[in-house]
Protein backbone atom coordinates (compact mmCIF):
# COMPACT_ATOMS: atom_id res chain seq x y z
CA UNK A 1 0.00 0.00 0.00
CA UNK A 2 1.65 3.29 -1.09
CA UNK A 3 1.94 6.09 1.10
CA UNK A 4 -0.04 9.79 0.23
CA UNK A 5 0.50 12.86 0.92
CA UNK A 6 -2.26 15.64 2.40
CA UNK A 7 -3.14 19.10 2.12
CA UNK A 8 -1.37 19.57 5.64
CA UNK A 9 2.14 19.36 4.04
CA UNK A 10 4.02 22.29 4.79
CA UNK A 11 6.50 21.33 1.43
CA UNK A 12 9.47 21.67 3.96
CA UNK A 13 10.89 18.39 1.52
CA UNK A 14 12.22 16.75 5.07
CA UNK A 15 10.39 13.33 3.43
CA UNK A 16 12.27 13.30 0.32
CA UNK A 17 15.79 13.05 1.68
CA UNK A 18 14.35 9.75 3.58
CA UNK A 19 12.49 8.38 0.73
CA UNK A 20 15.41 5.17 -0.38
CA UNK A 21 13.71 4.78 -3.48
CA UNK A 22 13.24 8.52 -4.28
CA UNK A 23 9.28 8.71 -4.42
CA UNK A 24 8.69 11.86 -3.86
CA UNK A 25 8.96 15.37 -5.83
CA UNK A 26 7.78 18.82 -5.59
CA UNK A 27 4.74 19.54 -7.74
CA UNK A 28 2.93 22.57 -7.86
CA UNK A 29 4.37 23.91 -4.19
CA UNK A 30 3.63 20.27 -2.12
CA UNK A 31 5.09 17.16 -2.46
CA UNK A 32 3.72 14.33 -4.40
CA UNK A 33 4.52 10.85 -4.02
CA UNK A 34 4.61 8.47 -7.09
CA UNK A 35 2.65 5.72 -5.93
CA UNK A 36 4.13 3.34 -8.41
CA UNK A 37 7.78 3.81 -7.12
CA UNK A 38 6.86 4.07 -3.40
CA UNK A 39 7.90 1.04 -1.41
CA UNK A 40 5.87 1.52 0.98
CA UNK A 41 8.49 1.90 3.78
CA UNK A 42 7.20 4.60 5.68
CA UNK A 43 10.14 6.63 6.15
CA UNK A 44 8.53 9.74 4.88
CA UNK A 45 5.62 9.16 7.45
CA UNK A 46 8.40 8.97 10.08
CA UNK A 47 10.46 12.41 9.09
CA UNK A 48 7.45 14.33 8.57
CA UNK A 49 7.21 16.72 11.38
CA UNK A 50 3.50 18.01 10.34
CA UNK A 51 2.00 14.27 10.10
CA UNK A 52 1.07 14.90 6.56
CA UNK A 53 1.69 11.81 5.13
CA UNK A 54 -0.58 8.21 5.96
CA UNK A 55 -0.63 4.92 4.00
CA UNK A 56 -3.28 5.00 1.40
Amino acid sequence: MAYKISDACINCGACEGECPVSAISEKDGKRVIDAATCASCGACAAACPVEAISEE
